[in-house]
């Protein structure tokens, strides 16, 4: 592959790119797999410039009329990404179905994304098949021992493992990811965050790892001390710190120097991003449903007594089935869930059974249900809180930022600081 050429449309790839060519992230991810512990999810602004933060979460649908308000207003986009809030990879039915909506409406751009690996090599075909061209991995490690020291755990399945056995797991996932990307043909940029007395002094050996599986640019990042996460009280590393890493690295791999440490939701050229300026525009797409109002009059519920959101899709025996009128909300009627077991053709009989919803709210979901439902139309939130208070998101903004962040604790406080290392650049 002409590696060059295969960067030349890529801000965060091509330094010589990034003033002439934009990106735009699709925050069509907000669940996340793993905790560093430099990282806290839990707050966002207009002023914050740091991944895992964005002003609202899109679904594929609204993903793709974003899109063409984006591409009116900013045509120098060349670049779609996916880089959270959370991990690409552990929202894979909402990134899957978003780049195959991508792939058919806007084959001229590229696709990328952005992960920490884990569950990465499981999906590297199909990112192949719909198109993705540049992968970006966050690893900060290839010794366990350093690893536990960075992460405090990750969650595999329903399988939650810490300590040296999180560091493993994780590790061993991210370099077979690494390798597989490279055999496919997708170029691949690995992400290092530099933590002073715990991993600063192993990026050299990091470098010289993925650059044998096959990885083309290291970008080898400062980390920023956020408060109410381990690492608060740890200094950020000095410029001289972070460039002498730089030169380690370079005897192995070419080096990223004009990272912005992009949102979730970052938009325009890299030197003069417009998510702040996008913001409302982005909030206004979270909250339409296109094309859904009059094929898809209804909401599915998953609820235990009819007041919560409070089942796991795979544990529903029913659904509730709500509609809406001039008076408000309204209960349809209940309808039965296809009997447990059959693999995937139980979820595709309940894609048939909900075919006139728009969507269906549950506690959780598993991926292949998901991504089943989504394909077939069928827009699938997990979320908690009040059934009246769900369903009336869906039906009068469509946007759950609200309820999905009571179930995660978050509150509206600002921090403008810290952040993972998840972003695309």
């Amino acid at each position: 592959m002409d590696i060059q050429r295969d960067l030349s449309r890529h801000p965060c790839f091509n330094k010589e790119a990034s003033g002439q060519c934009g990106r735009v992230h699709l925050p069509v991810a907000p669940k996340c797999n793993i905790k560093c512990n430099y990282c806290d999810r839990k707050h966002d602004c207009v002023n914050e410039s740091r991944p895992g933060v964005s002003s609202a979460l899109l679904t594929p649908p609204q993903a793709m009329a974003y899109m063409e308000e984006v591409l009116e207003k900013e045509p120098r986009i060349t670049v779609v990404g996916i880089a959270g809030p959370g991990d690409p990879m552990a929202n894979w039915a909402e990134t899957h179905h978003t780049l195959k909506l991508l792939k058919e409406r806007f084959p001229h751009l590229l696709f990328c994304l952005s992960s920490n690996g884990l569950a990465l090599p499981g999906h590297v075909d199909e990112l192949a098949e719909v198109g993705a061209t540049h992968v970006t991995v966050t690893i900060n490690a290839v010794d366990p021992d350093v690893g536990e020291k960075v992460y405090s755990w990750v969650r595999d399945g329903k399988l939650i493992l810490r300590g040296r056995a999180a560091a493993e797991l994780l590790i061993s996932r991210q370099l077979e990811s690494v390798r597989l990307l490279a055999a496919k043909g997708i170029t691949v940029k690995v992400n290092t965050i530099v933590v002073p007395g715990i991993n600063d002094h192993h990026v050299g050996e990091i470098s010289k790892t993925v650059a044998a599986l096959g990885a083309n640019i290291h970008n080898i990042m400062a980390m920023f001390p956020t408060p109410n996460t381990p690492f608060a009280d740890i200094p950020e590393p000095t410029k001289d710190q972070i460039a002498a890493a730089r030169q380690t690295s370079a005897a192995y791999l070419p080096q990223m120097t004009h990272c912005r440490r992009c949102r979730a939701d970052a938009v325009g050229l890299l030197c003069s991003d417009r998510s702040g300026e996008f913001s409302d525009m982005l909030r206004a797409c979270s909250k339409v449903v296109p094309g859904a109002a009059e094929t898809r009059p209804y909401v599915a519920v998953a609820t235990r007594e009819g007041m919560l959101i409070n089942l796991h899709l795979g544990e529903a025996w029913a659904f509730q089935i709500y509609g809406k009128n001039e008076g408000g909300i309204f209960l349809v009627e209940e309808r039965a869930a296809p009997e447990p077991g059959g693999g995937p053709r139980r979820w595709e009989e309940l894609a048939r059974v909900l075919k006139d919803c728009r969507a269906v709210l549950c506690s959780s979901y598993g991926e292949t249900p998901a991504k089943v439902l989504m394909e077939r139309g069928v827009m699938v939130h997990g979320c908690s809180g009040l059934v009246e208070d769900g369903v009336e998101e869906i039906f009068g903004t469509g946007d759950l930022t609200t309820l999905k962040s009571r179930r995660k604790g978050l509150s509206g406080a600002c921090r403008c600081s810290g952040g993972s290392g998840e972003g695309c650049g």
